[in-house]
């Protein structure tokens, strides 16, 4: 049995307005929490570079008259908040300003390393408040010796710290206060930015919302900036204008095609139904079979003609095809049915793309079928090099078509009004374009002096005779091999 479906993470479901406010305020606090770490450090930097001079001055005295032998008392006369001790080797005090507890203001330990060197100490924290803090000094009174019981052999000189830590602790409740009004104000500052800037990605969800929900025509409203979301909305802007075109070419598609499927499905239904009505002879039923078989081929080819137009790209390793070379075959074919001057070729030899042969080929066959059928002899297969690009033309000398039908000319079951009433189904030029475009190609039609890019890919002019009809395919050549 499966367990219980795990949920994200929590932070991955707030909403992104809340977590960027979230993000800014901890990056806020921790710049915060550092600067007011850098003042309460310089501030105590200062307030305890003025004790340590009072006391070094205070503890030259007692070293002083210790070292002499004169009265601790009579040479240091202690101010306010001032103290002095004078221990022997044993931590013992033998005096005292008053004013002090009894016993000794070192520890032991203090006191070991005092018998050697200057020492500095602290008694009492800065939080919670201490009833006595004070700072210590303490100085060998014969530096490297040690004294016997009962003789001088330290000088602690103390001041009490309470202007120092109530300085202190002041400037830590002000720099709490201020540093949560800054975190707030840059909060709220920051939830007003974070706002206002995914105020016009919350439009485009709403005006997405209502596209989603069956709405055409409907566009989101760009703001007239050019900063990341506006450069968005346009983006999806083109993007549903792609999309709505597409959906309309597909719909006409498929209207024209169920078009074109019904006249020869209605036809076929039509000679099978006269047939069954009564009974035939056997050249009756024989004919109205091969009538049948006839309709059948021609939804055979119009069926794989519409398979034929969702042509995939042409993937990476297909091989290599000598366009010149194919184009002479298939036009030596049509050839042989036609008079000696219908067809002529002017090909290079040597150029080859890469692509699908059998594509290639039905490329070739499409637009010979045009120029013979449409056009009017002779009709010229040109294969040359153009601009490091494979060209291949096929031109015929024929009264042309509309310009206006130009842009239309290899769209599904589009024909001119001169070729309605021919046999077809006006997708030849649909493939032919479909081909191209999967072998990364592009397809030029030009006719009587007019001339129509199907897609811009290249840069390039048109170089063909000014009268008739002449279709451009240009491919990517082949990359020479050593």
């Amino acid at each position: 049995m499966p367990g219980p479906r795990r949920r994200g993470p929590r932070w991955g479901r707030l909403p992104l307005r809340v977590r960027l406010i979230a993000g800014f305020a901890a990056a806020m606090l921790v710049v915060l929490t550092g600067a007011g770490a850098f003042v309460y450090l310089r501030v105590r930097y200062a307030l305890d570079l003025r004790l340590d001079e009072d006391l070094a001055a205070q503890s030259t005295q007692l070293t002083t008259a210790a070292r002499t032998g004169t009265p601790p008392a009579a040479a240091a006369r202690p101010g306010p908040g001032e103290y002095w001790q004078l221990l022997d080797a044993t931590n013992h005090v033998l005096a005292a300003s008053p004013g002090l507890p009894r016993g000794s203001l070192l520890t032991p330990d203090q006191l070991d390393r005092a018998l050697h060197r200057p020492v500095r100490a602290d008694r009492g924290s800065l939080l919670p408040i201490s009833a006595r803090p004070l700072r210590l000094y303490a100085v060998p009174v014969h530096a490297g010796a040690r004294p016997a019981a009962g003789q001088p052999a330290v000088t602690v000189a103390a001041v009490r710290r309470d202007q120092r830590d109530e300085a202190l602790r002041e400037l830590i409740g002000q720099l709490a206060l201020a540093n949560l009004a800054a975190l707030a104000v840059a909060s709220l500052v920051g939830y007003r930015l974070a706002r206002a800037a995914l105020a016009p990605v919350e439009r485009y969800r709403a005006e997405a919302a209502r596209i989603a929900a069956g709405e055409t025509g409907v566009r989101l409203a760009v703001p007239a900036t050019d900063d990341e979301v506006a450069r968005l909305g346009r983006t999806l802007n083109d993007m549903l204008t792609a999309l709505e075109s597409a959906l309309e070419r597909e719909r006409q598609f498929i209207n024209d095609a169920s078009h074109e499927l019904r006249t020869p499905l209605t036809l076929l239904s039509t000679e099978l139904e006269l047939a069954l009505r009564r009974p035939r002879s056997t050249a009756e039923l024989e004919q109205t079979l091969r009538a049948a078989a006839a309709d059948t081929a021609d939804l055979i080819a119009l069926a794989d003609t519409l398979l034929a137009l969702g042509v995939p790209p042409v993937p990476g390793a297909a091989a290599e095809v000598d366009v010149g070379e194919l184009a002479a075959g298939l036009t030596d074919r049509y050839r042989a049915g036609s008079r000696a001057d219908t067809l002529r070729t002017r090909i290079t030899p040597g150029l080859t793309v890469r692509g699908d042969p059998a594509r290639l080929g039905r490329v070739v066959t499409n637009l010979l079928d045009n120029a013979l059928r449409y056009g009017a002899p002779p009709v010229t297969v040109t294969v040359d090099r153009a601009d490091g690009l494979v060209r291949l033309m096929v031109h015929d000398n024929g009264p042309g078509m509309d310009p206006e039908f130009l842009p239309h000319a290899a769209e599904r079951f589009r024909r001119a009004d001169t070729a309605r009433t021919s046999p077809g189904t006006g997708l030849g030029l649909s493939l032919v374009e479909a081909i191209v475009r999967a072998h990364h190609g592009e397809l030029w039609i030009c006719s009587a002096g007019a001339h129509h890019r199907i897609s811009a890919v290249f840069a390039g002019e048109c170089r063909h005779p000014a009268v008739g009809t002449t279709v451009t395919v240009l491919l990517p050549a082949a990359p020479a091999t050593g």
